[in-house]
């Protein structure tokens, strides 16, 4: 008899709807099938299965908006970030095929050499509750485009939308070419210690370390980003209505829960009390509720454990001195309010871990390389921005992360974290060729 995996709406904490937990055995047949369809497929030319690939994402449309409400049932997306995700991912599917085709083409090498791109076998995507479609096909589409397999082990949290996008994709692309296993993280383990070629991962640190230690043995093939603990660094001479409103925006998108939001914000002394007023002025107009509530921005957190988290930190930095311009360091669940932390300190959790909710905490210097030595100290290096106008170059030049950015948001393609926010990379030419087994051809 199945056991089954209840999603439960973050709202209410009532049941959206089930599916069947993935077994071992079944787990077994799974890898099995995915190896012959990944044989036939990775036979086809670049140009088929961009073919195949395109006509399947152009049926996926009229599901988009069921896609769309799953989301925002399963982890609480308020409806217009719900909607905004499944149509980039729709829209985007055409370019972002032929993006990877052209990547994957055989180039000349040196001599009379060829550089082919071939498939590695079967992929592993284990994908993250935060954007529970977009990241997932963000290593989907340059998986299947290399002539691989795909097994889709979605989160615990939104299976429901995972299982809905498979079963659209399914109906259009190769039998047992892209499948789906449900479970916790026992079942992701499980896939990861399968007879399978590559993991594909978006998740935490912890269970990334897992994941390398797990696929060490059979030197499987890894891409992983494991989050980040993103600094702000404002200067004297930055535009601080434009700093405000970044601050904000970035550490309130999708209720905090984005790998990329800014995490700690330095602010230099000098300027510090004006940039505050206009973070709690712009802080304080972001509106709380459910999803399918008009003007809502912050839905609930997506679930017990993350809402937990966010509460510990909070609580951690009211014990240890940081003062709360807005918000405090209790909120019953579901829901945290737009909240700014003052006074942040090195030994706060606000600073050294990752949040990962609608938080505004702050720090000021006095020297910027003090700001840089702190934004810098942090095992994280997924993104870093830096506002400012004279030398503000030169400050993100000093920055430790995979995407820098100066007076606007860290991100881009590749996608591509440092120190231990990141093992590969994905996104552009570089990323798509990791899907892929490189061989030199000589004639």
């Amino acid at each position: 008899m199945s056991e089954f995996l209840v999603s439960l709406n973050p709202l209410n904490q009532e049941p959206v709807g089930q599916v069947p937990i993935t077994s071992r055995s079944e787990l077994a047949d799974i890898v099995g099938r995915s190896r012959i369809a990944q044989a036939n497929w990775g036979r086809l030319s670049l140009e088929e299965r961009a073919t195949r690939l395109r006509a399947a994402y152009h049926a996926l449309a009229p599901a988009q908006n069921q896609l769309a409400r799953l989301i925002s049932l399963e982890m609480g997306k308020d409806a217009r970030r719900a909607t905004y995700e499944v149509a980039g991912t729709v829209t985007n599917a055409p370019y972002f095929i032929e993006e990877a085709a052209a990547a994957l083409q055989t180039e000349q090498g040196e001599g009379r050499s060829r550089i082919q791109y071939r498939p590695l076998g079967v992929v592993a995507v284990i994908s993250p509750w935060n954007y529970p479609l977009a990241m997932a096909n963000n290593l989907l589409i340059p998986a299947l485009m290399a002539g691989n397999s795909v097994i889709l082990k979605p989160s615990e949290h939104t299976p429901l939308v995972a299982d809905l996008f498979v079963r659209a994709l399914q109906g259009h692309l190769p039998e047992h070419l892209i499948q789906i296993a449900h479970g916790h993280g026992d079942v992701g383990q499980a896939l990861v210690k399968s007879d399978i070629n590559m993991i594909a991962f978006t998740g935490s640190m912890a269970t990334g370390r897992s994941i390398m230690a797990d696929a060490a043995e059979g030197v499987k093939r890894l891409v992983m980003e494991l989050g980040g603990n993103d600094p702000l660094i404002v200067m004297k001479d930055a535009d601080l209505s434009a700093a405000a409103r970044f601050a904000v925006a970035s550490s309130f998108e999708n209720a905090g829960q984005m790998c990329t939001a800014t995490e700690r914000v330095y602010v230099d002394r000098t300027v510090a009390e004006e940039f505050k007023r206009q973070v709690v002025a712009a802080a304080s107009a972001y509106q709380v509720g459910p999803w399918d509530q008009q003007g809502v921005d912050i839905g609930p957190i997506a679930n017990t454990t993350q809402h937990q988290l966010v509460l510990r930190h909070l609580k951690d930095a009211e014990t240890k001195g940081a003062r709360f311009l807005l918000g405090k360091a209790d909120y019953p669940a579901p829901f945290i309010q737009p909240t700014v932390v003052d006074g942040m300190t090195p030994d706060m959790l606000l600073e050294r871990e990752e949040t990962f909710g609608p938080v505004v905490a702050m720090a000021e210097f006095d020297a910027i390389e003090d700001a840089i030595a702190r934004a810098n100290d942090s095992i994280y290096g997924l993104g870093a921005v830096v506002f400012g106008g004279r030398g503000a170059a030169a400050v993100a030049d000093q920055l430790e992360a995979g995407m820098v950015s100066v007076n606007g948001g860290a991100g881009g393609s590749p996608w591509v974290g440092a120190k231990q926010s990141g093992f590969g990379f994905h996104g552009s030419a570089a990323g798509h060729r990791q899907f892929a087994q490189v061989r030199v051809m000589n004639f």
